[in-house]
Formats: C-alpha cells, structure tokens, sequence
C-alpha cells in the first residue's frame, strides 16, 4: 500500500520515511526539509489537484507530519473542489486547531485515504512513563502538576500543548505562537524562575493529526528560559532525537520525566 507523507516543518517528515517508503506531499509555501523520496507537489487552494494526484500515485495511506502554520490562502487559485469545501474549512478554521485537523482528516478519509499518525507509523519515538534525565525534585513535581491542572482545564477551550509553572504559579501558556513564543515570553518576564514545561496532547486531541513533539532545541529553549525541568505525556509526546536530547539535558541541568 502506497503511502504519503504531507510534510510541515522541521525533521519528523525525515523519521517517518523510517517506517517505509512514501511520497511527499510539499506544499507551497511552507519550508521543509529535503528529502529522499518522490515529491507531489500542492497547494492549499488545490485540494481537487491534489486528490488526482495521490491516486495517480497509488496513495491509499496519508500521515501529516511537521508544523504547519496557518497558510496564506489565494482565493483567485481555487480549483472547483476547494472552492465547495471552503464554508466547511471557514467554519472549522473558527473553532481551533484540533476542529480544523479533524475536519481535513475528514476531508481526505471521505475521498477514501487512510489517515494514520507519526504514533502508529514511529511508536519507538515517544518515552515510557518515568525518568530520562536527571532527577526530578518534590518542587519540579509540585510544579508540573500546577501545569498539568491548567492544561486539562484548557483543553476543552483547544488552546495548546503546554504550559510552565514556577514556585505553584503558572507563569506561562502556549496558545497558537507555540511552545517556543511561550518560552521566550516566560524567558524575559520572569528569567531564572527554575520553573517546569509540561508538555502533553490536549485531552481528546487528534494524535493522528498533531502528535506534541520535543526536541533537542525545546530543551535548550527551555535552558535559555531559565528553567529546570520538562515532563511530557508518557506514550503520546514524541522525542525527535533522543540521545541528542538527553545530551542537552546533562549539559543544561534539565531534569526530563514521563508522567502518565
């Protein structure tokens, strides 16, 4: 079964041709890295395009891997099916990101593909409860959990995957920016807070479509942001280069656990 992989930003595009041969999807617009594998190029305002072209390919099987921020969108480009999705897209787009994932899931499941996650293609990348690096202290738990209540509350709202807490107070939320504004805000408003990243999916969220990564740059971002620990979501957070991540662990004092 033939498989495309519609590729975003930054290097789990790479890790999932891992897991076996697969076209990818490139889409104007948004940079990603290359790749030894044969190219389909698209567009957002081309969804009937790009149909056609997967079956000209044999595609049975998609997997979305990468950021991809919201495009820029040229309403005079619009292929006919495009332009009869478009009320649907609009109104998803409206409610969050996990609605607008689940929507263009959809969209592609009801043109008879396949959506499958970088979890069922790469389950070897996410950590199993417990320590990775580091130990972490009664503080950096008590904080974690502070950070962990906010996000659960959150969750329902769809705003993000993360937060930090610092001495019981939660001093910074991930909201559509991502992780990395939200460590430079936390950075320069309160810098040395030793404080604590949580890192987890939003409860309910789509995982086929938006798996909550780290890596080895969230860790020095982390580092430069003055904090001390990052817990992620045991089974559900992929590591993107796990021995390059616990290098950076030891080199900046961050202690790195697993929490169910």
């Amino acid at each position: 079964m033939a498989r495309a992989i519609i590729a975003g930003s930054g290097a789990l595009p790479g890790l999932l041709l891992h897991a076996g041969s697969a076209h990818v999807v490139r889409l104007a617009g948004v940079e990603s890295e290359p790749l030894d594998a044969p190219d389909i190029p698209a567009r957002f305002e081309q969804f009937g395009a790009l149909f056609a072209d997967l079956r000209a390919a044999g595609v049975e099987e998609l997997a979305f891997a990468g950021a991809l921020s919201r495009p820029a969108f040229d309403p005079s480009l619009m292929d006919a099916e495009t332009m009869a999705l478009m009320p649907r897209v609009a109104g998803a787009m409206a409610q969050g990101d996990d609605t607008l994932l689940r929507t263009i899931a959809a969209i592609f499941e009801e043109q008879g593909f396949r959506v499958v996650g970088a979890l069922d293609l790469r389950p070897d990348l996410v950590a199993a409860e417990g320590p990775i690096s580091g130990d972490a202290s009664d503080a950096h738990l008590r904080d974690a959990a502070r950070a962990r209540s906010v996000l659960d509350a959150l969750g329902p709202l769809d705003v993000g995957q993360g937060a930090v807490a610092a001495k019981g107070q939660v001093i910074g939320i991930e909201t559509l920016q991502g992780t990395d504004a939200m460590l430079r805000f936390v950075g320069m408003s309160l810098p040395g807070s030793g404080g604590v990243l949580v890192k987890r999916p939003k409860p309910g969220q789509d995982l086929r479509m938006d798996t909550p990564v780290i890596g080895p740059a969230t860790v020095m971002k982390a580092a430069e942001a003055g904090l001390s620990g990052i817990e992620i979501a045991a089974g559900s957070v992929l590591i993107l280069d796990r021995d390059a991540v616990e290098t950076a662990c030891e080199a900046s004092g961050i202690a790195l656990w697993a929490a169910p």
